[in-house]
């Protein structure tokens, strides 16, 4: 599969977290589907859906 490269800004502390952030969101990327990501994405921008899933993994 080809792949595509971004530029793009990551928000954190220090750049330490910022690196750490992008492999996270690089493992996920690599891992699910557009259609489970898009899901993924819905949760997150729901504040209920958010904290139910939150608190479903421990978090």
């Amino acid at each position: 599969m080809p792949k595509f490269e971004f530029e793009i800004s990551i928000t954190a502390p220090v750049e330490k977290d910022a690196i750490q952030k992008m492999n996270c969101l690089n493992a996920i990327g690599s891992k699910l589907t557009i259609k489970e990501l898009q899901l993924l994405a819905d949760t997150v921008n729901s504040p209920t859906a958010l904290a139910l899933a939150k608190k479903n993994l421990g978090l």
